[in-house]
């Protein structure tokens, strides 16, 4: 072989590894975005005190729904406590869930038990980071969590102190 075979040889070779690293670079998953198309998401508030499900299968459209375990807050006398208005059966919490479904209205709703089993450790949602399925966006925040339905601009937002759907 002569020099000049075995440079181009040379450059041919460096111009495949730096393919190869762009391609390698290119498939190396990233942190989480705003948008996924997981159909079932958990996740936790960085203190873990409220957990939150985005479910997208089995069901009509996309469902945020929040659960917290220590509030401090009370929910008024003759509040709508689930879809359809009424009151909670006996042998329920009120007032720890609130769920919102793409293009409905927010509500609080009746707890039965801990959401997705709710035992163990669910990964935290850093504050300023959120998760999306569908029109769905659920937020971490300091202050709590906000879920929002971006077709309709229903949401709710909960905290340790408070509570709010619209």
């Amino acid at each position: 072989m002569n020099a000049i075979t075995r440079r181009q040889q040379a450059v041919e070779v460096a111009k495949l590894a730096t393919i190869a690293l762009a391609m390698v670079a290119a498939t190396v998953s990233l942190p989480a975005t705003a948008q996924a198309d997981d159909g079932y998401q958990q996740f936790s508030s960085p203190s873990g005190n409220i957990r939150c499900l985005l479910l997208g299968d089995n069901s009509p459209g996309p469902i945020a729904m929040c659960q917290i375990s220590d509030d401090t807050y009370s929910i008024p006398q003759g509040a709508a406590l689930k879809e359809d208005g009424g009151p909670c059966e006996a042998n329920t919490v009120s007032g720890r869930d609130i769920r919102v479904d793409q293009g409905k209205q927010a509500y609080v709703t009746c707890s039965y038990s801990a959401i997705g089993s709710g035992f163990g450790q669910w990964p935290a949602l850093a504050y300023g980071q959120s998760r999306s399925l569908g029109a769905l966006t659920c937020g971490s925040e300091p202050a709590g969590m906000t879920c929002t339905d971006g077709s309709t601009g229903h949401f709710f937002r909960m905290s340790r102190d408070s509570y709010q759907v619209g």
